[in-house]
């Protein structure tokens, strides 16, 4: 059986600041997004041009989870556009002492799915790096908007 996508990074902050920090997607992920990403019910948009994703908040149990469900997508790069449509990513966050660890879950995404290796890369960078900074340093490193070259 395949794995799903799976990303844990840990950092000196509160749960609730880790929740508040993965909600602000343009702050890490794409300053291009639209939308809301804090409650059941937001949708937001992260838009790299003619590569686009749109999420719906279908759960959230604030400072401990939340599960993005991807309802539609253009992955123009690839052969299947739509490969993400349907998927979910997964927050579920863990606080210890003075520390949070965040585990994020693509659900859908795995070694057998054509954009793996380039998403792969992707979420690696953005939630590895970027909002790891986010929450470390109080700034991430998010997509300024260039079109993506997967």
């Amino acid at each position: 059986m395949s794995q799903d996508y799976k990303c844990t990074v840990n950092a000196k902050v509160s749960a609730e600041e880790a929740y508040r920090k993965v909600a602000s997607v343009s702050a890490w992920w794409n300053q291009r997004s639209t939308g809301k990403a804090q409650k059941v019910g937001d949708t937001f948009r992260v838009d790299f041009g003619e590569t686009w994703v749109n999420f719906e908040i279908v759960e959230a149990v604030p400072n401990k989870r939340v599960v993005w469900h991807v309802t539609d997508c253009n992955l123009h790069s690839f052969k299947d556009r739509k490969e993400w449509k349907d998927t979910r990513v997964v927050w579920d966050l863990t606080a210890a002492d003075d520390t949070t660890t965040i585990t994020m879950t693509h659900a859908g995404l795995t070694p057998e799915v054509e954009c793996f290796n380039a998403c792969q890369a992707g979420w690696n960078f953005h939630v590895g790096e970027s909002l790891l900074k986010l929450l470390t340093e109080n700034h991430g490193v998010p997509d300024h908007g260039r079109k993506l070259n997967a």
